[in-house]
């Protein structure tokens, strides 16, 4: 039995639209970041960028579970001394909600050039509206 590497011409991308309201942000995370890799797809390639572009809206209306609204921190480091800066969730769900999405679904992919290629097409805005419609994007729901 041949181990099947897609090629460029099988290799089929397609768009999608995700409602980001009142989902559990790593939930929404890990199936937004395998949508991305393409592991919904058959041919499947781990070295290859076999996934599918994400549309992500309502970035603003995120749901954290527990306590950790109150706790959670994003910590930026300058390189100079104390210079690091935290952030407090609430402060950055109110100032840039969608990147609390485009960190965690950053966090599950690969550390290398496929991982920047990939995360390209994760495109994430706040409110109902995107300028993607051109495209005609599938509307998918992530919620089980």
């Amino acid at each position: 039995m041949k181990t099947v590497t897609p090629k460029p011409e099988q290799i089929k991308q397609d768009w999608y639209v995700v409602d980001a309201s009142d989902q559990i942000l790593g939930r929404l995370a890990t199936r937004v970041a395998a949508i991305l890799r393409g592991k919904n797809k058959p041919y499947f390639s781990p070295h290859l960028d076999t996934g599918d572009y994400v549309v992500v809206i309502n970035a603003e209306k995120i749901k954290l579970t527990g306590n950790k609204e109150l706790q959670k921190t994003y910590k930026r480091y300058s390189g100079y001394p104390s210079g690091l800066k935290n952030i407090p969730f609430k402060r950055m769900l109110a100032e840039k909600p969608e990147e609390i999405i485009r960190h965690a679904v950053k966090g599950m992919l690969p550390k290398n050039a496929l991982g920047r290629k990939l995360i390209r097409k994760l495109k994430i805005y706040v409110g109902e509206e995107h300028p993607h419609t051109a495209q005609k994007p599938k509307n998918i729901s992530l919620s089980s």
